[in-house]
This record gives C-alpha cells, sequence and structure tokens, in this order.
C-alpha cells in the first residue's frame, strides 16, 4: 500500500482510527471524515504522522450530500487522487418497540449509513485509477437482523446488497468493491446507544465469548486495500468471533 491515498469515513475512533493507523504503517496517506469529535480526531492523526504519512481531518456530517462531495473534493484537491475509499461512518440507536423509533431517526440511520455510501463512493469512483479499492462496513446484523437495531440492521443488509451490485458495476473500470461485517465491536458507539445492562454482557454471546477490538478487523481492511487483494471483490468478510455469515 506504499504511497497509497485512502478516503476514510468515521475516522476518528473505533474500527476506522484502526484502518487508518494500520493503513498509514503500510505507507498510505489518508483523509479522515468525521463529525465532531476534535480530540478523537486529532489522536487519530498522532498516530497516522508517527507513521510517517500525511492525515487530513475533515469534520462534517456525512449526512448532507454537499459535505459527502466536499470531501472528495478535498481529497483530490490534496493528493489528487483517491485510491482507497472506507465508507465506514455509522449511526444507530437501540429501541425496544417500533413505536419509539422517529422518521427523523429512520432517516438519520439511513442517510448516514447506505445514503453517503451511494453519495461519497459515486462522487469517489471518477477519481479512483484501476486496482482501486472501496471497502464498505457492513455488519453480522445484516445476516441475522437485532429487533432492538431494527434501522441499524435494515441498513447493513443494503450495505451488503449495495457492494455486491458496484463491484459488478464497477469491474470493467478495474476497481474492486467488499465489505467487511463485524461482529461485536468494543467502539464508543457502545456505551452511547446501549443500556448499561446490554453493555456489560456486550460481545458474550459469541462463541469466543468476548468483543472484539478494533484492530483485530484492520487487517482485513489492508488486505482488501492491498495490491494482494486484487482478485477480491463483491466479497463480505466476516470478522465474528465465530459467528457464521452466509
Amino acid at each position: 500500500m506504499q504511497g497509497k491515498v485512502a478516503l476514510i469515513t468515521g475516522g476518528d475512533s473505533g474500527i476506522g482510527r484502526a484502518v487508518a493507523i494500520a493503513f498509514a504503517r503500510e505507507g498510505t496517506d489518508v483523509l479522515i471524515s468525521y463529525l465532531n469529535e476534535h480530540q478523537d480526531a486529532e489522536q487519530t492523526a498522532h498516530w497516522v504522522t508517527e507513521a510517517g504519512r500525511q492525515a487530513v481531518l475533515v469534520p462534517g456530517d456525512v449526512a448532507g450530500p454537499g459535505h459527502c462531495r466536499a470531501l472528495v473534493q478535498r481529497a483530490v484537491d490534496t493528493f489528487g487522487r483517491i485510491d482507497v475509499l472506507v465508507n465506514n461512518a455509522a449511526f444507530q440507536m437501540t429501541r425496544d418497540s417500533l413505536d419509539e423509533i422517529g422518521d427523523d431517526e429512520w432517516d438519520r440511520t439511513f442517510d448516514v449509513n447506505i445514503g453517503a455510501m451511494f453519495r461519497i463512493t459515486k462522487a469517489a469512483v471518477p477519481h479512483m485509477p484501476p486496482g482501486g479499492s472501496i471497502i464498505n462496513t457492513a455488519s453480522v446484523n445484516a445476516d441475522t437482523p437485532k429487533p432492538k437495531l431494527l434501522p441499524y440492521s435494515a441498513t447493513k443488509a443494503a450495505i451488503q446488497n449495495f457492494t455486491g451490485g458496484l463491484a459488478q458495476l464497477l469491474a470493467e473500470r478495474g476497481i474492486r468493491a467488499n465489505c467487511v461485517a463485524p461482529g461485536p465491536i468494543w467502539t464508543l458507539l457502545i456505551p452511547a446507544t446501549m443500556p448499561a445492562e446490554q453493555v456489560q454482557n456486550f460481545g458474550k454471546q459469541v462463541p469466543l465469548q468476548r468483543p472484539g477490538q478494533p484492530a483485530e478487523l484492520s487487517p482485513v481492511y489492508v488486505l482488501l486495500a492491498s495490491d494482494e487483494g486484487s482478485y477480491v471483490s463483491g466479497a463480505t468478510i466476516a470478522v465474528t468471533g465465530g459467528v457464521p455469515v452466509l
């Protein structure tokens, strides 16, 4: 991945941070998109620059179509191209019943999780050379939806389907598209969006009986982004602690 350029959404913490650091250690410059967690983003940038690569931080809400296009333009203005696009930003809320899910929450979940993915990808593809790689963060919930994460699970299934079609659509341009499907991964999103009793037991239900750490996913993103993954496209790679994904 030496000399490549990556755009990563949700890159300030969790999976996105781990991926940004792993990419930098493989020789990749990164543009890190994040909402408004400036201190977290600065920490990510610190580790990227420690690895000797350039980090560009761009705050803003990917639910806005204009911001999605601006992210891509900033990457192109800074680096001249995009070799790797990681659509990782996500929004979720835990709800006990359908009545608790408001229209605004439903719309925001789709706007952030799948709408932004479409818009950023559409804007980025003209600036991606042959050999480019698009990696979308899906979830084990795409195959086994959780009722208390209804909007989130629905978007993750959409991401998986979108990626499969995208891989076929972009093959003639030499651009690959794949999904990573995490199981229970310990990120800041978990305590921020789940009740305390669920947080306490988070990840214990999988065969490995523990949640994963973001750094345990990053090698999969590196493979999919690198030239060594040149024949992998249209795939969903599960990192679930033993839960099978079909």
